[in-house]
């Protein structure tokens, strides 16, 4: 296994993600085989295991706190979040920390992180009244948060607003990072953003929701030209692999077959030379290309919608969603506008359409979009 050294920690780089965790026919998580990959992981060297509040409908957390107590308490690192995505429990800290330990049946949490920063409940995360900030930093000056960080999906400016606020006190911050939306989602950008403030990065969705793992047939033998003996979801750790500043990597295994392949991956650091990195991104620009809308962002057409719709922004949430064939991060997004800035409030005057430079029918996108949420 390869390690990480961060804060005189030794940790496992790549971390077993608790979000999607073996099932059985009811629905809940299946326990035994939870246990199984538990014991794998172990046993292979992984000691960092990532759950929280809302995983698996709230089951996560108890579940791997149950599994874990049969092993010394020193001898893995466990990271959960306080769940701000939901904007109701912006006021209910300290009760939900203290429910926390208790699910996961632990005295301290060696990471713990502000969950999914985002457009949404970024005003509320920095609203001193809720006492966020405050309490979970009380909570490392007394030892029951080692290290603090946080995750976020949010647009980059937002980002930086958190970090403007927070930053000085972070220590890490998980962002969903992949060859695919290393240009798609602007996770590069991040990647600097961050480095400037001397944070490092932990790595979430790695292969985008297994797509990355189920490349289309010309793909995949691109990648064995490339590399024999590798994979194609194995391309997507080398990527990361290859990337300054990436501490763990946090992978939402479902089986057993999937802890042994990324632990067999894991074993051995093999980073992409530049004639690989030149074709994984082809490989990325192309798979985006034949689905996403091409709005470059010159918001020409916002200049000509009477009804001021952020039409550059709305389009890069249809593309996220369109390509994620649905997923929770354009909703999410969404929430955060007035309701007189979704996609159904437009018109079809087709202004826009009549100055935009890549031609795209932008009204009929709009239409498509404002359906396809409903569903």
């Amino acid at each position: 296994m390869i390690y990480k050294h961060f804060c005189g920690e030794k940790l496992s780089a790549l971390g077993l993600g608790a979000m999607r965790l073996p099932t059985g026919a009811d629905g809940k998580i299946d326990r035994v085989a939870t246990a199984e990959m538990v014991a794998y992981a172990m046993a292979n060297g992984v000691n960092y295991f990532d759950t929280a509040w809302g995983y698996h409908g709230g089951e996560s957390e108890t579940v791997m706190g149950d599994i874990l107590s049969a092993y010394p308490r020193d001898s893995f690192y466990l990271a959960t979040k306080f769940p701000g995505y939901d904007l109701s429990n912006m006021g209910k800290v300290e009760e939900i920390f203290e429910k926390q330990l208790q699910k996961c049946g632990v005295t301290y949490f060696d990471f713990y992180l502000f969950h999914n920063v985002c457009e949404k409940n970024i005003e509320e995360y920095l609203n001193p009244q809720n006492r966020i900030y405050e309490y979970l930093l009380e909570q490392k000056k007394n030892g029951r948060i080692k290290h603090l960080g946080f995750s976020t999906h949010a647009t980059n400016p937002t980002m930086q607003r958190f970090l403007d606020a927070y930053g000085k006190d972070m220590e890490f911050c998980q962002i969903q990072l992949n060859y695919l939306d290393y240009h798609f989602q602007a996770a590069k950008e991040k990647m600097e953003i961050l480095r400037e403030w001397g944070i490092p990065v932990w790595v979430m969705e790695p292969v985008r929701g297994g797509k990355l793992a189920n490349l289309a047939p010309q793909y995949v033998e691109q990648l064995r030209v490339l590399r024999p003996e590798e994979k194609p979801v194995a391309f997507a750790f080398r990527f990361l692999q290859s990337l300054e500043g990436i501490g763990v990597t946090l992978s939402g295994m479902s089986n057993m077959e999937q802890l042994q392949d990324n632990v067999a991956t894991f074993n051995e650091e093999k980073p992409l030379n530049g004639v690989e990195m030149t074709q994984i991104l082809q490989i990325a620009d192309d798979m985006v290309r034949q689905i996403v809308l091409p709005c470059t962002g010159c918001r020409y057409c916002e200049e000509k919608c009477p009804k001021g719709l952020p039409i550059s922004y709305l389009l890069s949430l249809y593309n996220e969603h369109s390509f994620s064939d649905g997923g929770f991060l354009a909703p999410m997004a969404l929430s955060a506008l007035p309701r007189e800035q979704h996609p159904d409030a437009c018109i079809a005057c087709r202004q826009c359409e009549k100055v935009c430079p890549q031609e795209i029918k932008i009204s009929g996108a709009m239409s498509y979009f404002a359906a396809k949420l409903k569903h």
